[in-house]
């Protein structure tokens, strides 16, 4: 772009009249190109406090790991750590959870992650495999309760719509449930895993492709 360009002649005020030239009004739909270009003009102009603010604006729109790590990066020391915790609260609030959830997966800040799912489970939308499969690898160990609440979302789409090309995902994700059970002092209203298995086999009872990989587990 051509404002990189004018910054790598180093005339960072003609760089920065070609950004503002672009109007750009949703940070969302700005392309990280220019981002990074503004952020560096500002840099160079000596405008440090103009481009962390523009950073931490930058991360609350995406929640971006990127963003927010190069914004504690130029804080002073001591400050970065109540910025970080400043901005993992606002992640955990985020009004999208599953932006939430792949922020706090990613920084990572798996007791957050691990508490945004049990507030937040009935917002958890077992179609987004994408998300909650590596959320519940994360969160096993040391959150078993979590994990089993993403896995069963995953489990309970699958059946509930009858998805046959992801029987053999849920057959496995409902062994993993039964070997993160033996962990679970707990279930803290969710059903034992005991129940929840009598719950499947009436609901879905007829869905044989799917116990027939549950026996081959």
């Amino acid at each position: 772009m051509i404002a990189s360009r004018l910054l790598e002649a180093d005339r960072p005020h003609d760089a920065l009249a070609s950004i503002e030239d672009t109007q750009i009004d949703d940070d969302r739909a700005a392309p990280e190109a220019w981002k990074h270009t503004r952020l560096a003009v500002l840099d160079a102009l000596g405008r440090h406090d103009e481009a962390q603010a523009l950073r931490w604006r930058f991360f609350e729109a995406e929640l971006s790991v990127a963003f927010l790590r190069a914004y504690l990066k130029k804080l002073p020391d001591f400050d970065d750590i109540e910025a970080e915790e400043r901005a993992i609260a606002f992640a955990a609030t985020h009004r999208d959870v599953f932006s939430a959830l792949r922020f706090l997966l990613e920084w990572p800040a798996l007791d957050r992650a691990a508490a945004l799912i049990l507030a937040r489970r009935e917002a958890i939308d077992g179609d987004r495999y994408d998300t909650l499969t590596p959320a519940a690898e994360a969160l096993a160990e040391r959150h078993p309760l979590a994990a089993t609440i993403a896995l069963r979302a995953m489990i309970d789409f699958t059946l509930m719509r009858a998805r046959a090309t992801r029987y053999r995902h849920a057959a496995r994700h409902l062994a993993t449930c039964a070997e993160l059970a033996e962990q679970i002092t707990d279930f803290e209203g969710l059903e034992s895993h005991q129940a929840y298995l009598a719950r499947l086999k009436r609901e879905h009872g007829r869905k044989q492709g799917f116990w027939a990989r549950t026996i081959a587990q």
